[in-house]
């Protein structure tokens, strides 16, 4: 396995060596389910998810676990605000997220545990702590009880985050309590009054604080020292800090909670991270509304996954909103499709290039020189994408090499157009066609796109761009026709006109021998 991943821990990039010969374990935090889910929460899904598909595609086994926190006290409030119960309004939310995540074309994880499900594995490891001595019991005034990490009880606390124990403070999400030993300890087990919401532990009726459900749930679905844990970079600290902290107290002498840590950067919104706490967030339903779904994975796949991408929006003349990297995106997207489609034509493939292998052999015969290049493009394109990705991911890398594959495919079509007389071209290029196209298909099945028919695709965008202009397919054919008959009266000025007022409407005719078609652009 030539993967290696920059570490945070070590700031490095360092070879993935799975503890478990031929298995490869991972963990990615999901979302606390109180509100629909963001762009930031799509980036945060992706890179754990392009990590899983590109082990598969080589035949690792991978085993991927995400959380869902459905207790916390964001979704005891927002229930009160909606009046429900908060596991009916996690729920609610949890199911908008899964099919979110699902249109960016992310593979459900084999695991997605919850942490109303998980009390018990929780209390466990809190005992176990309380044991060890790294975790106390605190009276509270109310008569409840809650159990409080003792920070300055596990030595290497800071590593991944790479702070200084005595410069730390409380504040931000580090708990102030105090009752607490240390400002800088945090909860484990917050207590409640009886009637509240909460569970029965051995503290009495409570709530898991937010650090211990992921040392938990990782350990129930993976064990303990699993080798990827995915997440956002504004969780390093002080989350992924207390879950080391958590998981090595409960584990002395075990070795670490976890090999490798790859944390993704932020998506930014006028130079600030995109979040509900800043209310300058676009929800992932925002986009899939003006852009198509693959449209916005193509967007987060174009920059680095540790790095910052900025998400613009833009307030157009007639008063929508856009947004132009996604926009671009979905031309990209457009593009590739459409490439597809003219090589499996020249292929003469049913329904075009629709499937990534059709099991046709590379041609032997002596090319023309023009093709040359493109047969060598498409026999390295798939290892140079598998080494993009083994360089920690590099998605734009792999994109790149996917881009060169379609310049190569419109090239090869417009030669053969332009020389359909050469027997030479005529005999070769169905080959190259169909080479070409199994590359395509090849080098896009790590990072997950060109996953839906094309069929599929071209309606649902379409449907899309027509709702958005406010037209039906049926209008768009009557002005095609009524542009015809006009060309066909010879009324050329009133042919031209239509096809300016298609072409306003971003829709895009062509004529060719069989007839006219059309179709709407981004």
């Amino acid at each position: 396995m030539g993967l290696r991943l920059h570490d945070t821990m070590t700031g490095k990039l360092t070879q993935l060596v799975p503890k478990r010969a031929g298995e490869v374990r991972v963990y990615c935090c999901g979302p606390t389910v109180y509100d629909v889910a963001h762009v930031g929460h799509a980036r945060a899904a992706l890179a754990p998810d392009v990590l899983v598909r590109h082990l598969r595609s080589q035949g690792v086994r991978v085993v991927y676990t995400r959380n869902v926190t459905d207790v916390d006290d964001k979704i005891l409030a927002r229930s009160k605000e909606n009046d429900e119960t908060p596991l009916a309004l996690s729920a609610r939310m949890t199911a908008h997220y899964q099919e979110d995540i699902r249109g960016l074309g992310c593979v459900d994880p084999d695991h997605e545990p919850r942490v109303s499900d998980s009390i018990g594995d929780i209390v466990a490891i809190v005992e176990k702590l309380i044991t060890n001595g790294n975790a106390y019991v605190v009276d509270m005034p109310n008569g409840a009880k809650d159990v409080y990490y003792a920070v300055r009880s596990f030595a290497e606390y800071g590593k991944l985050s790479h702070r200084n124990l005595d410069d730390l403070c409380s504040g931000a999400r580090v708990e102030v309590c105090e009752l607490k030993r240390d400002p800088l300890d945090f909860a484990l087990w917050k207590g409640c009054e009886a009637d509240a919401w909460g569970w029965e532990s051995p503290w009495g009726r409570g709530r898991p604080g937010w650090h211990i459900e992921c040392s938990a749930m990782s350990e129930r679905y993976l064990g303990y020292g699993f080798d990827v844990h995915c997440g956002g970079m504004d969780l390093v600290f002080p989350h992924h800090e207390n879950e080391i902290a958590q998981s090595e107290a409960a584990h002395p002498g075990e070795g670490p909670f976890c090999s490798l840590w790859i944390h993704n950067g932020f998506v930014n919104v006028d130079k600030e991270k995109m979040s509900k706490s800043l209310g300058n967030f676009v929800t992932i339903r925002d986009v899939y509304q003006r852009n198509d779904a693959e449209a916005l994975r193509y967007f987060l796949l174009t920059v680095h996954y540790r790095g910052p991408i900025f998400f613009e929006t833009e307030k157009r003349d007639d008063g929508r909103v856009v947004f132009p990297g996604v926009l671009e995106a979905e031309r990209r997207v457009d593009y590739l499709y459409h490439t597809l489609g003219r090589l499996g034509s020249l292929a003469g493939l049913a329904g075009g290039a629709g499937t990534a292998d059709d099991g046709a052999p590379a041609p032997t015969m002596r090319l023309p020189k023009e093709m040359a290049p493109m047969m060598e493009l498409a026999s390295q394109a798939r290892g140079k994408v598998e080494q993009a990705l083994d360089d920690d991911l590099n998605t734009p890398v792999a994109l790149a090499v996917v881009g060169e594959l379609a310049r190569a495919g419109n090239e090869l079509v417009d030669l053969a157009q332009r020389r359909r007389k050469d027997a030479e071209i005529a005999k070769a290029a169905p080959l190259v066609a169909r080479m070409l196209a199994r590359a395509l298909w090849s080098s896009v099945e790590p990072i997950g796109i060109l996953q839906t028919p094309m069929d599929v695709y071209r309606s649902r965008t379409q449907a899309r761009r027509l709702s958005i202009l406010g037209k039906t397919a049926e209008e768009i054919a009557a002005l095609v026709e009524e542009r015809r008959q006009a060309r066909q009266a010879k009324d050329f000025a009133r042919g031209d006109a239509i096809r300016k007022e298609l072409e306003a409407l971003g829709i895009e005719v062509a004529d060719n021998p069989t007839g006219t078609t059309w179709r709407i652009g981004v």
